[in-house]
């Protein structure tokens, strides 16, 4: 059996499921393909539950000494390496360092500001047609600190925020027990932004959107994208049930993306952030009406449909390399002294890799050297946030279409 389409897409997280959806708005018969027979099992399962539409400036290298140091030490609580991987990914770290300077990520912000700026109306217009409000709260989300200096740089950061059109509610002792009763500690000051979405099942918001995607026509196909090649003026795929073709191809496959890319000749300097949770439980009558991070401790709690997810900052590993989930085991002592949690709902915790390219921007347009071949991935801290916004400047490129951004900055050409 052959399945045939104009548009295949590759992978079936938020990113390509958003792709597929825009793709076939705009008449294009398209087939989403993946590893596995359901959307949003991997990478877009584990995430914070953000729209992150008050993250105007992308997670940068920090430039402070004092952090830098503690990082190189494993001292910090948000960031940690394995020293055995470290030969292999020290290269793109440089290179994260050197996008990192002040112009160069005022430049990647300014580039995905408009991104930003979309994600929630597109995130909106997609549940609203998907038929899963459920899916979405309007709770923002809140940002604490337990230190004068913390909360002080943080204060100016949302200072630059706003000249951007963030806005945010700074919360003394007394604002912060207003919104969260259950919340225990010392706390300087919080703040809360009140714009970013919520999605309580991030996985589930995927599925739904698979789940459109089908309703209105569009086929999703288990297969390998690792055996795309070209063949004549098409692309082929090798499908569970037979060849999958199409005369124009989307690679989305977040952090699996260099598994197709690089036989193809591409280096596009593509690394992984990885990131743990663990669903626990609240104890008793304790609820948590927002997501809510410690800053100073480097975890955030959020309330989804499963549980309370407790979720790690960054581990630098190979992608591939077994899970090492030292950041809950630190993090969840004091995730119970700051809220009431019970029992773990899973035996262990969960392990997903973020994309990211050292400029923290996604690669979305055209391949340079492949008729057909299309790239979007790369969407580091933020492919729930900002999937749906890709996926239509994607299909607005592939179909001619004006593009409502700029998408000069995300070209796979600059790595060139």
């Amino acid at each position: 059996m052959q399945h045939r389409a104009d548009v295949v897409v590759l992978g079936a997280g938020m990113v390509g499921v958003s792709a597929a959806l825009h793709l076939q708005q705009r008449g294009r018969d398209v087939i989403l393909v993946d590893r596995l027979a359901r959307a949003g099992e991997e990478t877009s399962y584990g995430n914070a539950g953000l729209i992150e539409t008050a993250s105007v400036f992308p997670y940068m290298f920090p430039r402070d000494f004092g952090q830098i140091l503690r990082t190189a030490l494993n001292l910090s609580p948000a960031v940690r390496y394995a020293l055995a991987d470290l030969p292999e990914f020290l290269p793109w770290l440089v290179r994260y360092y050197l996008a990192s300077a002040p112009h160069r990520a005022l430049h990647s912000a300014m580039a995905e500001l408009p991104l930003i700026r979309r994600s929630r109306i597109e995130h909106e217009a997609l549940i609203a047609e998907a038929g899963v409000p459920d899916l979405l709260r309007g709770t923002g989300w809140i940002k604490l600190f337990r230190s004068d200096a913390t909360l002080g740089t943080a204060l100016g950061d949302l200072d630059r925020a706003r000249q951007y059109g963030v806005e945010a509610d700074v919360l003394d002792a007394a604002g912060i027990a207003a919104h969260e009763p259950n919340l225990s500690g010392d706390f300087a000051g919080a703040i809360r932004f009140p714009a970013p979405g919520f999605v309580p099942d991030p996985g589930g918001l995927a599925k739904a959107y698979a789940a459109l995607f089908a309703k209105k026509g569009g086929r999703f196909l288990v297969g390998d994208a690792r055996t795309l090649e070209r063949e004549g003026t098409s692309w082929r795929i090798a499908g569970s049930d037979g060849a999958i073709v199409a005369r124009e191809v989307v690679v989305a496959l977040g952090p699996w993306s260099d598994q197709v890319f690089r036989p193809l000749g591409y280096s596009i300097p593509l690394a992984v952030k990885r990131g743990y949770h663990l669903h626990l439980a609240p104890r008793g009558n304790a609820v948590l009406t927002h997501p809510v991070l410690d800053s100073d401790q480097g975890f955030l709690l959020a309330p989804m449909t499963k549980g309370i997810r407790l979720t790690t900052g960054v581990e630098f590993a190979r992608r591939d390399a077994p899970p090492t989930p030292i950041q809950v085991e630190r993090a969840l002592p004091r995730a119970r002294d700051l809220f009431p949690l019970g029992e773990a709902i899973e035996p262990t915790p969960w392990m997903g890799a973020r994309p990211c390219l050292p400029d923290m921007l996604p690669v979305i347009g055209r391949a340079p050297r492949h008729p057909g071949l299309w790239f979007d991935f790369g969407h580091q801290h933020h492919g729930l946030t900002l999937g749906p916004a890709t996926g239509r400047l994607l299909a607005e490129l592939m179909t001619g279409e004006t593009p409502f951004a700029d998408p000069t900055p995300f070209r796979a050409e600059r790595f060139e």
